[in-house]
């Protein structure tokens, strides 16, 4: 009885301390703060850059590069198969059925898709620096287990440090859609995968760093561009008279020129001048103000940025280093800009999910390193044995991994090898 009240006591003492911790991360950063670097001043300038443009998960999308760079990464990583494997004391493992899998690859939650969720994490991950899955576990004797996985904003995601019972843990304060307040979940609770520049909570955000200069130079160089083609993609130029005319007749002239010459629709119309007027070009064209060397170094910029080469967003100017055959450019894909966000979630997803078990999970990415037929069967004949040399794949793990049924007696591997000629 004594224990019971004890244990409730102390419950009761933590439950206020999290109330007051949770008084205390409400109160961090208030509002009324417009300084440089806080919510009120990002809300208010909507990331303004020295461009003069302002540079938002919305307005960034607009960026063609920019778009091109996120759908090519989370559109590979949502068609990657995330497959679950038993590891074995001695080292072998092997793939398994495994309830988490139906989670993973086809319905994390029933609103969404498998294929959404991985894109809808990867986009945030690219745009705010930090990629957040809410875990919701079952219930009686399956408590341990998750039921159900939900992406969260980032944006409406706070995170905070608390010590609870003597140990430092990561909590997450996000919106409580029934209550229309907050809830606090603990980072076991958590699907929690920063980007570069992690500082203990948080990611480094791309929209306001890396893409804030970057995205606002293209935002700005777009803009410019529309409106030179809306205005018949003409230089700025002047009407000169040889004598003097009235502010009346000055603007007569601009109303007149522009009805009849202005838009790119009527850009090839001959212009007719008389009463002595004359056109005199007052700025350099286009070509000359590098405008369109200013868009190329845009799109090679972004693609820098995410690691993408330019030729796999259409930029093709230049040739890449990573070779010119499919196999090799989706090789050097998977391996420098890939592997990057697959490592990291792999890690998040194996210890919050399957921590204490023998499974783990790892994603397939052999469908982006396949090369053409020919070298595949290649590949496949000297998987199997050929020329008297041992085989290391059976028929049937060849025909599965050509997406085949199996065949009968097709599960023997070919150890049998031919003896050296001793004539030799």
């Amino acid at each position: 009885m004594f224990g019971r009240g004890k244990k409730a006591k102390a419950q009761a003492q933590q439950i206020e301390e999290l109330r007051a911790q949770i008084a205390r991360i409400n109160n961090a950063y208030p509002l009324s703060l417009g300084n440089y670097g806080s919510e009120l001043y990002n809300f208010l300038t909507m990331g303004q850059t020295n461009a003069g443009k302002a540079v938002t998960e919305h307005t960034v999308m607009r960026i063609g590069a920019v778009y091109a760079c996120i759908a090519l990464i989370a559109g590979a990583v949502a068609s990657m198969p995330l497959h679950i494997y038993r590891r074995h004391p001695n080292g072998d493992r092997e793939r398994v059925s495994h309830p988490l899998g139906a989670l993973l690859n086809e319905q994390p939650h029933q609103m969404l898709s498998a294929a959404v969720f991985w894109e809808y994490g990867i986009t945030a991950l690219m745009l705010h620096g930090d990629s957040f899955v809410e875990i919701v576990r079952g219930s009686g004797k399956s408590v341990a287990q998750a039921v159900a996985l939900v992406p969260h904003n980032p944006v409406s995601v706070t995170v905070d440090v608390m010590e609870m019972a003597g140990h430092t843990r990561l909590v997450y304060i996000v919106p409580d859609d029934r209550t229309g307040g907050t809830r606090i979940l603990d980072q076991d609770d958590m699907l929690h995968v920063p980007g570069t520049g992690f500082n203990g909570r948080r990611g480094v955000s791309p929209l306001r760093n890396a893409l804030l200069s970057a995205g606002g130079v293209s935002l700005a160089a777009d803009e410019y561009s529309a409106a030179f083609f809306a205005n018949g993609a003409r230089p700025d130029f002047a009407l000169t008279a040889a004598g003097d005319i009235t502010e009346e007749q000055a603007d007569v002239l601009r109303q007149t020129w522009l009805v009849r010459y202005g838009g790119s629709g009527k850009a090839h119309l001959p212009a007719v001048l008389a009463g002595g007027l004359q056109v005199k070009e007052l700025t350099m064209n286009s070509e000359d103000a590098q405008l369109l060397a200013t868009r190329r170094f845009q799109v090679e910029d972004i693609a820098r940025i995410y690691g993408v080469p330019p030729h796999m967003i259409g930029s093709t100017e230049k040739t890449t280093s990573w070779g010119s055959g499919v196999e090799t450019m989706g090789i050097g894909f998977v391996t420098f800009t890939l592997q990057r966000y697959l490592t990291k979630f792999q890690q998040e997803y194996n210890r919050k999910l399957l921590r204490g078990t023998s499974f783990f999970t790892e994603f397939v990415t052999a469908g982006l390193k396949r090369g053409d037929t020919k070298s595949r069967y290649e590949a496949h004949r000297i998987a199997l044995g050929r020329a008297g040399e041992p085989g290391f794949l059976t028929l049937n793990e060849v025909r599965r991994i050509e997406n085949l049924p199996p065949v009968p007696n097709g599960d023997t591997i070919n150890t049998q090898e031919t003896p050296p000629n001793e004539s030799q």
